[in-house]
Formats: structure tokens, C-alpha cells, sequence
């Protein structure tokens, strides 16, 4: 099981810098989100600066780009990082599409299967496996002459990984990808009870299994050894709980343990008070539901016993935050990291 560490925005030299770190205490790779910010040039700057660790992007959005446009940034950032990237594609939510990026957001998980099958074909038609010929109902790509074909390399075989949620995408995630972003909200019965199954049935609709797709998880692990320690880290785990929560389309996670209303709550709270309000709806036991409190210890042997045989790899939510607020942390993280890969 591979460790990795989730970054958001942040200049190049300070990812480098990062990078430089993560390698160094043993972590695997560096998984980049895509906010107010593209995660490629930060890719660059972190492959560079450390060439062991292996990079995702978790998620980039795709709608408002080409599959062509994606295509040719797997095939680049592949080359030269010498296959160790995978891209994670997602399709975001309504409000972004429409409004942040100005593109369509109709029939979202069958215009992502399109969109992951065409990412596919322009990546076959780079490696000369066939012509480039994709007729989807939303994406038809059929030129690519050789002055527009990007060079061969010897890292070809690009994992193209995407994120779901509700059953419609986590079946359409097992028809056509290599892997899963799992949401960092996430309970193990919905993995067991709603993730799994939804996978397996889109899996084997395309003659697959669920050996075929790797779990890419977020984790809201807050270790510490005291609750004065874990403090801080709780309180943004209870803030990401609260704040996915809020949106009406994972009101069916609180629903499926029992907590009825819980979704409608925190969206009052988010309303009226602002993010900063959200933490202290979160109970206790909703983080324990899904996150994972520990003392430093204690989080890698936690990890295992959650994720083993589960997870590909797993992704700290929190822990570059910590790093940066303690950089003491950093060790006590590459203690876990070492832990988690050795197992």
C-alpha cells in the first residue's frame, strides 16, 4: 500500500521544496488537487526536485478541457516524470461547471464515460495502436496527423483514474478506469455497502473486476498524542466533514449510519455562520465515522488495519497543514509512511 500527501495551491519553489521533504522521510508520491489553481506546472516543479516520488492529480476537472488537451498533459508529465504519474480526472460539481468554468454540466456521468474514452483513444492513437477514431456521443476526435502527434517515450501505459460518488459515476468508474479517487468523505460500510458493489457491477458490464481498478484514498487521519496535540488537525477534519456534508448529493452517507438531518444542519450552519461554524456540528463519533483519530504511534498500524487489501494507496488530507504548522511533524509522518509502505 503506497503512502502519499495531498497538496493544494502552492508556488513552484515551495513545492519543490516539499517534494524534496516527502521523498526524503519516505513518503511515496504527492497527490495535487485542482482548485484555484492547475496542478502541471507544480507536477513539474515537484518531479524535478524529487524524481522517486510519484505523482496524481486528485482530481483535475475535466469537462472544461479537451480530452485531446488531457491526453497530451498525461503523455508529457508521464515522459518526464518516467511513468510515475497517473491522472485523476473528476467532473466537479453543477455550480462549478456552469458558473466557474462556463461549460456544459448535462447527463454528467455519461458525458464522463465519453470523456474517459476518449482520453483513452487519443493516448492509443500516441502509442500507433490505432487510428484515432472516437465517435462518443458528446466527444468525436478523429485527426491527428503525425505533425500534431507527440513524441514516443517509453512510458506509454498512462493510468487514467477518475472520482465518484454516487453509484451512477462509481459504475461508469468501473467500466472505463484504471482507478478510483475516493471521496475523503467516506465511511468503510459506504465503501462495503455502496462503493464496492456500484464498481463491481460496472466492472464486470465491460468484462472486468475489481482487480482491474486501484483505490485511491483520501484519509482525514489526526494523529497526536494528547487531544490538545490532535486539536488542530480535528477541528479541519470536522470542518471538511461539515462542509462536504452540507451538499445534498452525500446526505445519504449521514442517512445510511443513522444520522437523519445531520446533511440539512450543516448546511443551516454553513448558511448562517459561515465555514468556520461548520466544525462544531461535527461530533466526536461522526469523525470517528470518517476519519481516523490515533496516537502517532498508533495511526500506521490504524491505517493497515482499515485500508489493507483495500487501498492502492492512501492519501494524508491533513498532513501537509500539520508539516507546516509543526515541522516536526514531518518525521513523525515519514514514521508512519515507512509503516504503511512496509506492510
Amino acid at each position: 500500500m503506497h503512502f502519499d500527501v495531498m497538496t493544494r495551491a502552492d508556488s513552484w519553489e515551495n513545492i519543490a521544496a516539499f517534494a524534496r521533504d516527502v521523498e526524503r522521510v519516505g513518503m511515496s508520491g504527492i497527490l495535487f488537487t485542482e482548485g484555484g489553481q492547475v496542478p502541471w506546472m507544480m507536477i513539474a516543479a515537484a518531479a524535478q526536485a524529487a524524481p522517486s516520488l510519484h505523482h496524481s492529480t486528485g482530481i483535475a476537472v475535466a469537462f472544461p478541457r479537451s480530452p485531446m488537451v488531457s491526453a497530451q498533459v498525461a503523455w508529457e508529465l508521464a515522459a518526464n516524470t518516467q511513468g510515475k504519474f497517473r491522472l485523476g480526472l473528476g467532473s466537479q460539481v453543477k455550480p462549478h461547471i456552469e458558473r466557474r468554468y462556463g461549460v456544459a454540466f448535462e447527463q454528467p456521468a455519461k458525458r464522463m464515460r465519453d470523456y474517459m474514452l476518449a482520453v483513452k483513444a487519443s493516448i492509443c492513437a500516441f502509442r500507433g495502436d490505432e487510428r484515432l477514431a472516437h465517435d462518443g456521443p458528446f466527444y468525436k476526435l478523429n485527426l491527428l496527423t503525425p505533425q500534431w502527434s507527440p513524441p514516443r517515450h517509453d512510458f506509454e501505459d498512462i493510468k487514467i483514474d477518475m472520482s465518484a460518488v454516487n453509484p451512477l459515476m462509481l459504475k461508469v468508474t468501473g467500466e472505463v478506469a484504471d482507478g478510483l479517487h475516493l471521496h475523503p468523505m467516506h465511511s468503510m460500510p459506504y465503501i462495503e455497502n455502496r462503493v464496492l458493489p456500484a464498481l463491481k457491477e460496472g466492472a464486470e458490464s465491460a468484462g472486468r473486476s475489481l482487480d482491474d481498478i486501484d483505490l485511491i484514498v483520501p484519509v482525514l487521519a489526526v494523529p497526536g498524542d494528547s487531544p490538545e496535540e490532535q486539536a488542530n488537525m480535528a477541528k479541519e477534519a470536522k470542518t471538511a466533514i461539515g462542509f462536504y456534508g452540507s451538499t445534498p448529493g452525500y446526505a445519504f452517507q449521514f442517512d445510511d449510519l443513522g444520522y437523519e438531518g445531520v446533511r440539512v444542519k450543516l448546511a443551516e450552519t454553513l448558511r448562517s455562520g459561515g465555514r468556520d461554524a461548520l466544525a462544531a456540528e461535527v461530533s466526536d463519533e461522526l469523525l470517528d465515522q470518517f476519519g481516523l483519530v490515533a496516537r502517532w504511534d498508533d495511526m500506521a498500524d490504524k491505517l493497515i488495519a482499515r485500508y489493507k487489501g483495500l487501498a492502492s494507496r492512501v492519501v494524508m488530507y491533513l498532513a501537509k497543514p500539520s508539516i507546516l504548522e509543526d515541522p516536526k511533524n514531518l518525521e513523525k509522518w515519514g514514521e508512519i509512511a515507512r509503516a504503511v509502505r512496509a506492510a
